[in-house]
């Protein structure tokens, strides 16, 4: 089931790169149809998110206001959900809060050896939109994710877009909002929603940044907005990476390969190990278990295609290859967990022991799921309160300060033939100011 790559092999990261790289959003086609959505958005505004509406999403919206989420619709969200369910949400709102609480910035205040006072102050973005997937999909999980940082920010106006599917959003995710706080609610998705969201339309207000993942054309449409807009980042297929050696158990090792495997044919599953008998072990439980999967088909798909059994040829390997593939999600699985962690530089979130799935961190756990994948975890980090904050300088000279520090700032704005950034200090040294 998983393709096996040596690493005692000469060439097996150039092979490796081969099977990780997925190609990403790049896609000459799918860009021009997402330019030319977005064009039709900024030119058409409403009229044309009705009519992309009706078209992508199987809707028959006769106007615009009908793609307004309600107070009704919000009212009866909560009657439509399991007690079951509710409770749910809130413990897992309840610890995404806790921890995004810890992970608040503190400004900054202290004067130097010249009597300067420096410093740093956070504030929050004004507005931001979430996109939450749809349609067919169900993710309340990601309202949660996206709006409780927001919130805990302090960012004003929240809005999220959704796509509908025959013009009815699933209750549950009405009712995540409605726990987190969030009452501006459209029903429109794909590259359009994101548009609307960048431009604004006549009954959409523009926000400062969009956040949440989506499918390629939403992460497209992103890419291209990016520069009028904010963005968290550009995601894509969601992946994994297990670590796991001979005291690790086949069986959990394979259900969470096929946890990762059924969000999508373009998933990826790799389990990384120094035990050759375990790769035998791990495939013969995933077939056993992908018999009794309702998504069996977009499983073994995606792990027939991008599921790998990667044997290094020692655990001393091992945070070698991680820090290679900078996998969004790391779980490990071995006798010697706390010294690999010592030398991960690149992952989105680690798992750590038999007992911590990544499906824990997907709903509950209390860090974001929201992470950066196709290897961009070599540079970024999962989504947090801090993508709602921007952060500003501060900057207080003294009479004592400007005399002490101007003279090189002179001398330094000569050298880059900037005369006026030199004058501007001159005049402040002399003796009357």
């Amino acid at each position: 089931m998983l393709r096996k790559i040596s690493c005692s092999r000469n060439n097996y990261e150039k092979k490796l790169f081969s099977y990780v790289a997925k190609g990403g959003i790049d896609n000459k086609k799918r860009t021009t149809v997402v330019r030319n959505i977005i064009n039709q958005i900024r030119k058409n505004k409403n009229r044309a998110l009705l009519n992309y509406s009706n078209k992508f999403d199987n809707n028959t919206f006769a106007d615009f206001d009908s793609l307004k989420v309600s107070s009704k619709e919000m009212d009866e969200a909560l009657s439509l959900c399991s007690k079951e369910f509710h409770n749910s949400v809130k413990l897992a709102a309840k610890r995404i809060t806790n921890y995004q609480k810890k992970l608040m910035p503190k400004n900054l205040y202290y004067k130097d050896e010249t009597g300067t006072k420096l410093g740093s102050i956070w504030s929050p973005l004004a507005s931001c939109g979430l996109y939450v997937p749809g349609g067919k999909a169900l993710y309340p999980s990601s309202v949660l994710m996206n709006g409780i940082p927001a919130k805990i920010a302090g960012v004003k106006r929240i809005v999220i877009t959704t796509p509908a599917s025959k013009n009815e959003l699933r209750p549950e995710i009405l009712m995540a909002a409605k726990e987190v706080g969030i009452n501006e609610i459209y029903k429109i998705g794909g590259a359009q929603a994101i548009a609307a969201l960048t431009f604004g339309t006549e009954s959409i207000k523009k926000v400062d940044k969009i956040v949440g993942p989506g499918n390629a054309f939403v992460a497209c449409a992103k890419k291209e907005v990016f520069g009028d807009v904010g963005i968290d980042m550009v995601a894509g297929p969601s992946e994994v990476s297990i670590v796991a050696d001979k005291t690790a158990n086949p069986d959990l090792v394979a259900a969470d390969l096929i946890a990762q495997a059924e969000h999508d044919i373009y998933a990826q599953s790799i389990l990384i190990t120094d035990n050759e008998n375990l790769i035998s072990l791990v495939n013969l439980s995933l077939k056993k278990q992908l018999k009794q999967l309702p998504k069996k088909k977009i499983a073994s798909q995606s792990l027939r295609n991008f599921g790998l059994a990667i044997l290094a040829k020692n655990k001393k390997k091992i945070p070698e290859i991680i820090n290679t593939i900078a996998p969004e999600h790391l779980e490990l699985c071995t006798s010697i967990n706390n010294k690999i962690i010592k030398e991960i530089k690149n992952a989105g979130s680690i798992f750590i022991g038999k007992f911590s799935p990544e499906a824990i961190g997907d709903y509950i756990a209390g860090p974001n799921h929201v992470l950066p994948t196709s290897g961009s975890a070599r540079f970024s980090s999962g989504l947090s309160v801090n993508d709602f904050l921007k952060r500003h300088s501060l900057i207080k000279i003294t009479k004592t300060g400007i005399e002490r520090l101007g003279p090189s700032v002179i001398n330094l704005a000569k050298h880059e033939n900037l005369d006026g950034h030199a004058n501007s200090v001159k005049l402040r040294l002399k003796k009357e100011n």
